[in-house]
């Protein structure tokens, strides 16, 4: 049974009287054991436990980090059956895809070790002296990046391990030499206390100095938490009020800090008309499995569908209805994404110019797949119900008359994280008109494949223009999401011995390095 302290510094801290209770997904009971929510004391000391914790752990060799970071993910795998059991009360994922989400946790967690062995992540350059220019001389520069300080991390609802307490997040910020302090997801909890005790364990193992980690429970810590002046970034997945409301906060502090959020993304899917004509029945079985994987609870589920009008686009949506129509009714991960799920297919269905194609409605404790037609009129005119994330299984697709509407349609889309086209070789290569529209609002373009899927690696962008994220120019998943997390420091004039090892003359890490303009590993 759970004690439910907060973790502070290495400790274990319950000083809140309120207390919380995690919730089974499936029948709403409470699970055994509460949760102490984390009082203002206890806030300020898991953010001074993470600034103490700070120049002592950065200042550690990339072996130590990366060694941390192995043992973590060691200690994820070794959490057996009860574990993964409890996950499922919790968030009501089947077992297969809380195993396979463990496995992508640790695995992350095994890529940034990788990272911080290869070196690259310091972006080191140097620029040696020139003391005969004429007409100044130029100084010796050098540069590299370190991790910015203590990183608050928020968790996600939707991945109760890749996105939150060892997720992306926190896995990025640890090998960028921030220390976290984690605010554990009130719909997980219980799964949140057993991975942070994992990671405890992994930091007694590798002798990871106290405050290295943190976390804390309860509802209204996290402005607190945002507020403190010992926190220098934020990392967040959720809805797009939360988000928002996270960056205001930190753009209101007397120092701003950068709030990395992934908020809202409907994730368009363009079907081109020769595809349709040769394969719209398949198109329409794979795209609705897209839009059913895990009840729809993906950032990446795809929301939209555009087409061209035709009778191949008509047949194929019809098939789209038949498919989804068929699918069955599925657990969401609590009732408050259920009541936030029914509220959005709600709005849609009282849309004067949305039509509702699906046969079932979407009623009951369950979420069913629903399917909605919207005039093109929407996008054109920016109207804010189809810009929209309905978080669940369902998606709406709009006709457009002709190529030069379908440029409008798109011109009128937000920000997202993804887009995808699909077609035939021939139309795809006449569709370059089309690509360099979608380059400027997404951050990943796929071809002929389907959103729902993340591959954790260096070329992953989970990014994209506002409100897809709060800054367009990083990633929450993949080897750049280091990038966040570190800041450039410049050199000059430094002795050797005082300079970080990565700009040495020896580079005794042995690292690629910018110098004078050429690439190399070689010491000076």
């Amino acid at each position: 049974m759970s004690d439910g302290y907060n973790y502070i510094g290495g400790r274990r801290s319950g000083l809140g009287t309120v207390l919380l209770s995690s919730i089974d997904a499936h029948s709403g009971e409470r699970l055994p054991g509460f949760f102490h929510q984390a009082t203002d004391a206890e806030v300020d000391a898991a953010a001074q436990a993470a600034a103490t914790a700070y120049p002592v752990y950065r200042a550690l060799a990339p072996e130590r980090r990366a060694s941390f970071l192995e043992a973590i993910a060691d200690e994820l795998d070794a959490l057996g059956d009860e574990f993964i059991a409890l996950v499922g009360r919790e968030t009501a994922l089947p077992a297969p895809r809380i195993k396979g989400e463990r496995g992508r946790t640790s695995g992350q967690l095994r890529l940034f070790a990788q990272v911080l062995r290869r070196g690259d992540f310091f972006g080191a350059r140097i620029d040696r002296a020139m003391p005969e220019r004429q007409p100044l001389p130029r100084p010796d520069l050098r540069q590299c990046r370190l991790g910015v300080g203590p990183v608050a991390v928020f968790g996600a609802s939707n991945f109760p391990l890749a996105f939150s307490t060892a997720g992306g997040d926190t896995a990025a910020a640890l090998a960028a030499g921030c220390p976290v302090v984690v605010k554990a997801h009130g719909g997980h909890m219980a799964t949140a206390e057993q991975v942070a005790d994992a990671i405890e364990r992994a930091a007694l193992r590798t002798h990871m100095p106290a405050g290295v980690f943190n976390m804390i429970f309860g509802s209204g810590v996290g402005e607190r938490l945002v507020h403190h002046p010992a926190i220098q970034a934020v990392g967040f997945t959720g809805s797009l009020k939360g988000g928002r409301a996270l960056c205001d906060l930190a753009a209101a502090r007397a120092q701003p800090i950068p709030v990395f959020a992934e908020m809202s993304s409907i994730n368009p899917v363009l079907v081109l008309p020769e595809a349709l004509r040769q394969r719209g029945e398949l198109i329409a079985r794979e795209l609705s499995a897209s839009v059913v994987l895990g009840a729809g609870q993906f950032c990446t589920n795809p929301g939209l569908v555009i087409g061209l009008r035709s009778p191949a686009f008509s047949a194929f949506v019809g098939a789209l209805r038949l498919q989804l129509d068929d699918q069955p009714a599925q657990a969401m991960l609590n009732r408050g994404t259920l009541a936030s799920y029914t509220a959005g297919v709600r709005a849609l269905e009282a849309h004067p110019h949305v039509q509702r194609l699906s046969a079932v409605r979407q009623d009951g404790p369950q979420a069913s797949a629903q399917l909605f037609k919207a005039d093109v009129r929407l996008l054109l005119e920016g109207d804010e119900l189809l810009q929209e994330e309905v978080f669940g299984p369902a998606t709406v697709v709009v006709e457009v008359a002709d190529r030069e509407e379908l440029h409008r349609a798109l011109a009128g889309l937000r920000g997202q994280l993804t887009a995808t086209l699909i077609g035939e070789p021939d139309e795809l290569l006449q569709a370059g008109d089309v690509l360099a529209v979608l380059e400027e609002k997404v951050g990943r373009v796929l071809v002929n494949g389907y959103p729902t899927g993340v591959e954790v690696s260096d070329a992953m962008v989970h990014g994209g223009p506002y409100p897809a994220t709060s800054d367009a120019r990083g990633t929450s998943v993949g080897t750049l999401a280091i990038d966040r997390f570190l800041r450039p420091v410049c050199y000059q004039n430094l002795p050797d011995a005082l300079l970080p090892d990565a700009l040495k003359d020896a580079n005794p890490l042995g690292i690629n390095r910018l110098v004078d303009g050429v690439f190399s590993r070689d010491a000076l």
